[in-house]
């Protein structure tokens, strides 16, 4: 397995950082502080939201053991980006809500860029996977 520099190891860190401090401003307060009951979509996401930024402080103290959680940030947001946000702004359609989600999601760039490449390659990619079936 190819080592991690340790300054690979503190971007990582500090991308668990960021989402941790920007979800605890912006969707703890909501949780924590909600009047009425939510409906069943807004209920879901703020509930994943807070899973997980939770997941988010466990990766601070273990950045490449949750990796898998960032990589699920940067799917979904890709995903969102390309099959909601592109074809709203081709065919002029996006709006308010679109566009602030979009920017929202832009944010994920910091992902890619803390991402140990080399290290997720050779995990990921190249090791052998579990086995399928009993030894």
């Amino acid at each position: 397995m190819p080592q991690v520099s340790l300054f690979r190891l503190y971007s990582l860190r500090a991308v668990y950082l960021i989402i941790v401090l920007g979800l605890a401003l912006v969707v703890w307060p909501s949780v924590i502080h909600h009047a009425e009951p939510w409906g069943l979509s807004q209920g879901v996401v703020k509930c994943m939201l807070v899973a997980f930024s939770l997941l988010c402080v466990i990766g601070i103290r273990y950045p490449l053991q949750m990796l898998p959680v960032l990589f699920w940030e940067l799917a979904w947001k890709s995903i969102w980006l390309l099959i909601v946000a592109l074809p709203a702004w081709q065919s002029g359609a996006m709006d308010e809500n679109i566009m602030g989600t979009a920017m929202e999601c832009l944010v994920a760039i910091i992902i890619p860029l803390a991402m140990p490449w080399k290290y997720v390659i050779a995990r990921y990619i190249q090791q052998p996977g579990d086995r399928w079936r009993a030894a």
